[in-house]
């Protein structure tokens, strides 16, 4: 059973209550979270339950060809990894790199499942036993994807265990492992990008303005509204760029969106509009239909 919390976890309906208890104590558990290091903490305690100690948890920019890396945690000190990675050889045969960035399939990893994957480098090799004797012999590996901004990334649960000893713990808690990664994913990366004009230390006059260069106010309007010369606006968002990592505009304005301070443009900008998309297989114009608000109907 997943050791949850129990601080401010609601009582489950007899209807959740189907699903694995791991599982379902899990995700209540994953609901009191208040940010992205107590997500991730639980995601931790839950590996840790099921004799999976080490996790990786590993997020890059989605690009066809994998852009860059965003961020690497891990519940180890992997710094003889990263060390490894510098050779080409070793970390373009990352689980993510190799699989995760093209795929949505888990699958087994480390030296107890180095055979089922093709052939490996010499250097790689070398790593995943390096790996086993640091107690990483085999893992359980889940892709995962964000939309807004396109992301890819992997999480791998990894423990000191025989080919046979792994596939007994994926085969009585494989879907639990699976749900739990993704919805983790989810609600880390929510905390994540909340938390990133703190993490960077962005003002609350920065923050204005960069609500409104997301919102596609031109400079001199912003200007305006700032009560500054347009030429210190363009000082003020160079700054803001350089204190982002941003290149242009349009970096910025995802940004904004990104971090919740502006809507997503596919939400309605209506909140009272009754007009709802509604698609019925069969139908070609019912995405035409005027249906009732979401809050007033439960598909029942």
């Amino acid at each position: 059973m997943y050791p949850a919390g129990g601080q401010g976890q609601r009582p489950l309906l007899a209807a959740e209550q189907h699903t694995p208890e791991q599982l379902h104590d899990f995700l209540r558990d994953l609901e009191t979270c208040e940010g992205s290091e107590a997500v991730w903490r639980r995601l931790v305690v839950l590996g840790r339950s099921l004799e999976l100690p080490h996790l990786d948890f590993i997020v890059a920019s989605a690009a066809p060809q994998w852009k860059r890396t965003l961020f690497l945690r891990t519940s180890y000190d992997s710094r003889w990894l990263q060390e490894a990675n510098k050779d080409p050889e070793v970390s373009r045969w990352s689980y993510l790199r190799s699989h995760a960035t093209q795929h949505l399939t888990p699958l087994l990893v480390g030296l107890e499942f180095a055979e089922e994957f093709t052939h490996l480098p010499e250097q790689r090799v070398a790593v995943l036993r390096e790996a086993a004797r640091r107690g990483m012999r085999a893992g359980f590996s889940v892709p995962l994807r964000g939309h807004a901004p396109p992301l890819t990334g992997v999480i791998n649960y990894m423990g000191d265990h025989a080919r046979r000893d792994m596939l007994a713990i994926v085969r009585a808690h494989g879907w639990v492992l699976n749900v739990a990664a993704l919805a983790a994913f989810q609600r880390y990366m929510g905390f994540y990008a909340a938390e990133f004009l703190d993490r960077t230390g962005i003002s609350m006059k920065q923050r204005e303005m960069l609500s409104m260069i997301g919102a596609g106010l031109q400079d001199k309007q912003i200007a305006a509204d700032l009560g500054i010369s347009v030429s210190a606006l363009r000082q003020r968002m160079q700054a803001l760029m350089a204190k982002a990592s941003c290149s242009n505009r349009a970096e910025i304005a995802a940004l904004a969106m990104s971090t919740g301070l502006l809507p997503d443009p596919q939400r309605a900008l209506d909140p009272e509009s009754t007009q709802v998309p509604v698609m019925i297989d069969g139908l070609e114009d019912a995405h035409e239909t005027l249906a009732p608000h979401p809050d007033e109907w439960s598909g029942d």
